[in-house]
């Protein structure tokens, strides 16, 4: 058992922990997903309505997002950290209980609403306790970790759904959430540096929201940022009916299918961990996002040549690679201005990541007609986007 705030900057317990807190997010939906056909035939429901649990969860967590760190930044990281946590475990455990598709859908927008509060408050803490690349650093550090999380669970998920059903994956996300409620209580220390002493409203989360988008280098990683996950959201929403009702990918080998393009994830964010320090910041970012418009480039190529499973997962994985790079250090970048603000910064950058995503999930839920390349096409535009935003923001990220 962990000892009261034992956890100390620079270990790989504080980095795990913090992981942990960033995997609620593919936990949560990347677990069930071989699960969705099963949930369509056992709430009698349709493709639409299913593809809505997903997309559901991301405006819960966009609408959770807008409070957490704001309020973060006035009481404290910790007591808000558990909050969050305990919403989540209730909201998992109504999921697995749900009788009909629009109780879980429901339940989806409340588990979101309570997993925001730990994903925006780990990239705060790390905000709290690094400077410059170190923060870059931990975040990719905590990427690899985290990488984990999509290339094993619908791997497991899979196996719990055949062996107890769908409702027994979200009971073990209600478990996964009861341990790191218990981690935060008993290890992690309080990181915020100065408190905001402004009052918590409505119209003051707005005003701070608007001061940070008027900083033009934040609004440019910013862009990049969403860009380049709602292209990985893309293939989340999309690749379970991609690749088993079309391709006829079983569960167990789609979660495989989908372990391995999370590993290329994994091995972006260790390529970004040694190239940022090396040659900067910038220059990985850079390199991310051409290995995403090439992803993307290449999945319309392939479908259209050859239809297969492997013409979308050999190409999402050269995608993923460059999330891998991108994404972390693109983040880092985007919190550097606000040391006293982290909680705000970090929870607008989620709100927009999210918001955006969950639109592109609805877009990519009506475009299913039978083949890939609607999917590959969101993808490819968004991967194409994220290079532009990139080219086309280079003075304002040098002046800021």
């Amino acid at each position: 058992m962990l000892k009261p705030d034992t956890l100390k900057p620079d270990t790989w317990a504080l980095t795990i922990l913090l992981a942990s807190l960033t995997a609620l997010g593919p936990i949560s939906t990347d677990m069930y997903l071989p699960a969705l056909p099963s949930i369509l035939r056992d709430l009698g429901t349709t493709h639409a309505s299913v593809q809505l649990t997903l997309s559901v969860f991301l405006v819960g967590f966009a609408a959770g997002q807008v409070f957490y760190g704001p309020l973060a930044d006035r009481i404290g990281r910790k007591p808000v950290l558990i909050a969050g946590l305990a919403i989540y475990a209730v909201a998992s455990l109504a999921c697995t209980l749900a009788p009909s598709v629009e109780v879980l859908i429901v339940a989806r927008f409340c588990q979101a609403f309570g997993a925001a509060g730990p994903v925006v408050l780990a990239r705060a803490v790390v905000r709290d306790l690094y400077e410059g690349p170190r923060a870059g650093q931990e975040l990719a550090r905590m990427g690899s970790i985290m990488g984990l999380a999509p290339a094993i669970a619908p791997f497991f998920g899979g196996l719990i759904a055949a062996a107890g059903g769908w409702r027994f994956v979200f009971l073990v996300s209600v478990a996964f959430a009861a341990v790191v409620i218990v981690g935060i209580w008993r290890g992690l220390p309080e990181t915020i540096r100065a408190r905001e002493t402004a009052p918590f409203s409505i119209r003051a989360i707005l005003s701070g929201f608007a001061g940070l988008l008027r900083h033009r280098a934040y609004a440019a990683y910013l862009a990049v940022v969403t860009l380049t996950y709602c292209g990985l959201f893309a293939f989340i929403s999309g690749s379970s009916f991609v690749l088993q009702d079309i391709f006829g990918l079983s569960p167990s080998l789609y979660g495989i299918a989908f372990g391995v393009c999370a590993g290329a994830y994994v091995v972006g964010t260790l390529i970004g961990q040694r190239l940022a320090p090396r040659k900067g910041a910038e220059v990985t970012i850079l390199t991310g996002c051409a290995a995403l418009a090439l992803g993307g480039a290449a999945m319309i190529a392939a479908v259209l040549a050859a239809p297969s499973a492997v013409s979308v997962i050999a190409p999402m994985m050269l995608y993923m690679v460059g999330v891998g790079l991108a994404l972390p250090q693109a983040q880092a970048a985007a919190l550097m201005p606000f040391p006293d603000r982290a909680g705000s910064a970090s929870s607008l950058m989620g709100i927009c990541q999210m918001s955006i995503a969950a639109a592109v999930g609805i877009g990519v839920g009506a475009t299913h007609g039978g083949t890939a390349l609607p999917l590959a096409l969101i993808i490819a535009a968004n991967g194409a986007g994220a290079v532009l935003a990139l080219l086309v923001s280079r003075r304002a990220r040098m002046a800021g």
